[in-house]
Formats: structure tokens, C-alpha cells, sequence
């Protein structure tokens, strides 16, 4: 098997792995949220919901890693320091994913959410830029349907981030959940918190498919 091949088998696997996630993740967020369940169920349902919250994170980190290798091997040439940044990115972020899933109670967790949260607008910001030259300089004049398939990932990232600012409630709740204190206006919280968070979700769901589409068909 070829380096490409290996790539796209990669990338393609990402692309599943997300999907898949995020659909049980959203099927899941419906029982914690279910006021006619025991505290028992729902923590349960919180439990396996947050086990598949950390594949799409998971896939989300490595993507442009995996799609940056995989550019080079149809013809994209990098500079060194954009290696240095394809090859560090992904293992870097994997790693800051895997430590706030697996060390939540952590004492440095608060600080490393917030860079978390801010590195996130830094990559968006990062990739508009990086965008906005390669169509300025022609670099990817021979790939446009790259750069909006890069463009795409970042607008994957801004809805993760605006999910994030909707779940406050949620979180809140949650943590009530765990202790048994949670109230009738707060389960009402918690199921509104997840109402407004959906429309990003379906838009997650329709913006991953359309780079596949992008990846399959390379329009333009």
C-alpha cells in the first residue's frame, strides 16, 4: 500500500469515526437531559455520551495532520516550517484532548480549558489566513476545492466552539446531576441548553458531508 493510499485510508477513517461520534453522542445527550429518568440512567447516558464525545475530538485534532501529508502526496509542496507545523499539530492536539477527557479533576484543567478554547479560535484564524494567501498568490491555483475543504474544517471548528458556549447551562446542570441537587427549573435548563446547541450539531452533520463531497468530487 502506497503512502497515499495509507493517507486516505487515514482520512477517510477520520471522516467516519466523526460522524459516527458525534451522531451517538447526539442520540445519547437525550437521555441525560430526560427528566423521567433516574439520576442513575442519566449519569449513565452522561457517561457513555462523553465516551463518544472524545472520538470526534479525537478525529477533529488529527485531520490536519492526516490532510496535510495526504496534500503533498497529490502534488501540494509545503515549506519546511509548514512540515514542522503539519507533523507537531496533531500529536500536540490529541494529546491536550486526551488529558482534559482523561484528567478532568486535575487541578491545571480550568487553565488548559481555557487555552483549549483559545487555541481553537487561533487554529479558525490561522486556517482563513492560510486560505486567504493561497488564493491571493495562487499557490493552490491548481486545487481550489482544497482551500474550501480547508475552509470547511475551520467553519467545523467555529461550530464545535459556539456548541461549547451554548452547553454552559448544561455543564451546570450536569455537575448539579452528579451530586442529586438539581431542580425541576434546572432539568428545564438543561433541556434548553441542548435545544440551542442542535441547530450546530445538524450543521456539523451536513458540513462533514459536504467535504466529503469535496474530497470525493474536487470541483472547480
Amino acid at each position: 500500500m502506497s503512502a497515499y493510499e495509507l493517507l486516505l485510508l487515514a482520512h477517510i477513517l477520520l471522516f467516519v469515526y466523526w460522524l459516527g461520534g458525534d451522531l451517538g453522542v447526539f442520540y445519547s445527550s437525550g437521555f441525560v437531559v430526560d427528566a423521567s429518568l433516574s439520576n442513575e440512567a442519566r449519569l449513565t447516558a452522561a457517561k457513555i455520551m462523553m465516551g463518544c464525545d472524545l472520538v470526534p475530538r479525537i478525529c477533529m485534532s488529527l485531520m490536519l495532520t492526516i490532510g496535510g501529508a495526504l496534500s503533498a502526496t497529490i502534488g501540494v509542496e509545503h515549506l519546511v516550517w509548514q512540515w514542522w507545523a503539519i507533523i507537531l499539530l496533531g500529536p500536540l492536539w490529541l494529546s491536550m484532548v486526551l488529558v482534559l477527557h482523561y484528567q478532568h479533576n486535575a487541578s491545571y484543567i480550568p487553565w488548559l480549558t481555557k487555552f483549549d478554547f483559545y487555541f481553537r479560535i487561533f487554529v479558525v484564524l490561522s486556517i482563513i489566513a492560510s486560505c486567504t494567501y493561497a488564493w491571493l498568490t495562487g499557490r493552490l491555483v491548481d486545487y481550489p476545492w482544497l482551500i474550501l475543504k480547508v475552509l470547511g474544517f475551520g467553519f467545523l471548528v467555529f461550530c464545535g466552539l459556539m456548541i461549547r458556549i451554548k452547553l454552559k447551562d448544561f455543564v451546570t446542570v450536569y455537575a448539579k446531576l452528579m451530586q442529586g441537587t438539581q431542580s425541576e427549573q434546572d432539568d428545564i435548563a438543561m433541556a434548553g441548553s441542548l435545544s440551542r446547541v442542535k441547530p450546530w450539531v445538524v450543521t456539523i452533520w451536513i458540513a462533514l458531508l459536504a467535504e466529503a463531497w469535496l474530497g470525493i468530487a474536487k470541483p472547480l
